[in-house]
């Protein structure tokens, strides 16, 4: 890409610009505990590469006040340490950030690449826009600096970048494509099946988009919408991305294929106790028999797989459910489990996935199918 070496030109000096004092002084900045949190974090960087090692890991410290979870600040504080010879301090740091890294949920494998990243993305976010400030006229850094926010969670500044890009070039289609997620994270998704037809027009076998499409679809209920955009992703996905076709497969409740892919995935992936766990769901909404469960990790969504196995209470699920996603996967495998026994409590389950999940999810798609098919 011809813009690679305009961002290597932009970053090449960001050590001078991060010296610089900063703009802005942390006690000025209002908002959310994030953006709070954010800007000791900025000044920590500033402090960093300006050699005031003490002073960054004291901005470091504030940062983590505020977030305690802020697993950028905790490594940048990790290299301040290690840095300083404080080896044993340095190592638990990183053992932390790691832990925290490995406890967000991985992003489903049918998706963009964008999301299936896993991390806080605070040094990404303020590395471009530190770069894009330098070559306004460029798009890859309005591009780069868009994923990093909406990946975050933050869609509205996302759509900033992504519009801010698409002023360079009106016609890229990887920037419509990008601004039409922001869209369909923001709820509109009217605009964004919009601007994701004009794509699928363009390249008619674009998966991602289709994916994205069939997500905004079932948002709005359009349920046999949805499915078709699914099948043919899954059409048109290579037969060796097994997570991937199983995410999409399970999206369009064709649980015979999720089955299939789910184990083909475990066998690639055998540390991914999502895939086990997919299967079995999968294995019991298609009334097809599968292995027993078995305990997964201590951490989330191990729990769940131990639900399954007669191991693990509804009550012990739900006290680790401690997010809105997990409380959405947790209701869905509460479902799967009833649905044999007792459809209007699995009903009752896969509604509240359906009432409160984010639509990019696979429960949710899932969820919603299945309310479809019992008419509810």
């Amino acid at each position: 890409m011809a813009d690679s070496g305009i961002l290597r030109a932009a970053i090449a000096p960001m050590a001078r610009l991060w010296r610089r004092p900063a703009p802005l002084t942390v006690t000025d900045v209002a908002g959310d505990d994030e953006q709070v949190a954010r800007g000791h974090f900025r000044d920590g960087l500033v402090k960093m590469r300006g050699g005031q090692s003490q002073a960054a890991l004291e901005a470091f410290d504030r940062a983590l006040a505020v977030l305690p979870d802020f697993a950028d600040a905790i490594m940048a504080r990790a290299e301040l340490l290690d840095a300083q010879g404080r080896t044993e301090e340095a190592r638990v740091e990183y053992q932390r950030a790691r832990r925290l890294l490995a406890d967000l949920p991985p992003g489903a494998a049918d998706r963009r690449y964008l999301f299936r990243r896993r991390g806080y993305f605070a040094f990404e976010i303020e590395a471009y826009e530190l770069v894009r400030s330098n070559v306004r006229s460029k798009v890859l850094p309005q591009l780069a600096h868009g994923n990093a926010l909406l990946v975050r969670g933050r869609a509205a500044e996302a759509l900033d970048s992504y519009e801010r890009a698409l002023k360079v070039k009106a016609d890229l289609g990887e920037a419509l494509a990008l601004k039409a997620e922001a869209l369909l994270a923001l709820g509109r998704f009217e605009e964004a099946i919009a601007i994701f037809d004009g794509v699928l027009t363009a390249h008619p076998k674009d998966v991602e988009t289709l994916n994205s499409r069939g997500i905004a679809r079932m948002a709005l209920g359009r349920v046999a919408e949805a499915n078709e955009d699914w099948r043919r992703q899954l059409e048109l996905l290579s037969p060796t991305a097994s997570a991937a076709r199983g995410c999409v497969a399970m999206r369009q409740a064709n649980y015979g294929a999720a089955f299939h892919e789910f184990g083909l995935a475990a066998a690639k992936e055998p540390g991914n106790p999502y895939w086990p766990l997919y299967r079995l769901s999968a294995a019991r909404l298609a009334g097809v028999t599968a292995e027993p469960a078995t305990d997964g990790p201590e951490r989330w969504p191990g729990v769940l797989l131990a639900h399954h196995a007669g191991r693990a209470t509804e009550d012990t699920v739900m006290c680790q459910a401690t997010t809105a996603g997990r409380r959405a996967e947790a209701a869905f495998q509460l479902g799967v489990l009833a649905a044999g026994a007792n459809p209007a409590a699995a009903r009752r389950h896969w509604r509240e996935v359906v009432d409160g999940a984010p639509p990019a999810m696979i429960e949710f798609a899932a969820a919603s199918n299945e309310l479809a098919r019992l008419g509810s």
